[in-house]
């Protein structure tokens, strides 16, 4: 039997005050230069006592220290594993894996897009026919500069540094050069060379402080992030006690991102 629905509440708080929800699911559209609305969302189930799953990069990328403490105010738990790399477990590894461990860098392939354009254009297509074909698999963001301009590795780079590293950083942090100026000829000329291009996202605390980066790089065929092909991601977390350790997603579609939300879900069941 279908459920009927009573009239649409007339704005998020009142959804809130009348779900009678003990976790809150956040995976609304949002702003990616902001993290709006979706910070706000989140805001409004803490002021009302409930736990935040979130899939939205932006809170974390833009408000993530902020969000945290005033979850822990509450007393009510954030969680945000589809965040980066869909449902693969990064944040949870860390949190519940690596006792002790010091997170003192990472460097990971994290936007899907540049991957096919990249590979469509070492096939000898033009960047334009690579967006066509990230298009059609549903990969792209609503404007896909964000992808080719490297904003959305950026705020994933942001993301990862504000919760694993303690980062206290935006996008606006993270030095970034996406794949616009390469062209199918350059590309071509790599190849014949047995070298590839990935758009790599790159952070790392040293004397200096946090430095975080996005940039097209250049790779032997043979590195472990040229491995990420297609939709497939890779990272690769540099730690101070287990060395560096690395977590690969093959090709992952909305069942990976559905997964993750459940076993945020599942996570916060148990503590309850």
């Amino acid at each position: 039997m279908i459920p009927e629905f009573g009239p649409a509440a007339a704005s998020v708080e009142e959804f809130l005050d009348k779900a009678g929800a003990a976790i809150a699911i956040e995976i609304t559209p949002l702003d990616p230069s902001s993290g709006e609305p979706a910070i706000s969302h989140i805001r409004a189930a803490f002021a009302r006592g409930l736990h935040v799953v979130t899939a939205n990069k932006g809170p974390l990328a833009y408000a993530y220290a902020a969000l945290r403490d005033e979850a822990l105010a509450a007393g009510v738990q954030f969680r945000f594993e589809s965040t980066v790399m869909d449902g693969a477990p990064v944040f949870n590894m860390v949190r519940s894996t690596l006792p002790g461990a010091e997170i003192l860098g990472f460097s990971g392939v994290l936007n899907s897009t540049t991957n096919v354009v990249l590979e469509e254009m070492e096939n000898g297509h033009s960047m334009e026919d690579g967006l066509d074909c990230a298009r059609r698999l549903g990969i792209t963001e609503a404007d896909a500069g964000y992808d080719i301009d490297g904003w959305d590795a950026a705020a994933k780079t942001a993301a990862l540094a504000n919760v694993l590293m303690d980062g206290h950083v935006t996008p606006m942090h993270v030095d970034v050069k996406g794949i616009r100026r390469l062209t199918p000829e350059k590309i071509a000329g790599l190849t014949s060379k047995e070298k590839t291009v990935r758009l790599v996202s790159r952070a790392h605390r040293g004397n200096g402080g946090l430095k975080m980066r996005v940039r097209a790089e250049v790779l032997d065929k043979t590195h472990p992030l040229a491995m990420a092909r297609g939709t497939t991601s890779l990272l690769l977390l540099e730690t101070d006690l287990m060395g560096t350790l690395g977590i690969l997603e093959t090709n992952p579609g909305v069942d990976q991102t559905a997964y993750g939300i459940f076993s945020d879900v599942a996570d916060i069941a148990r503590s309850l």
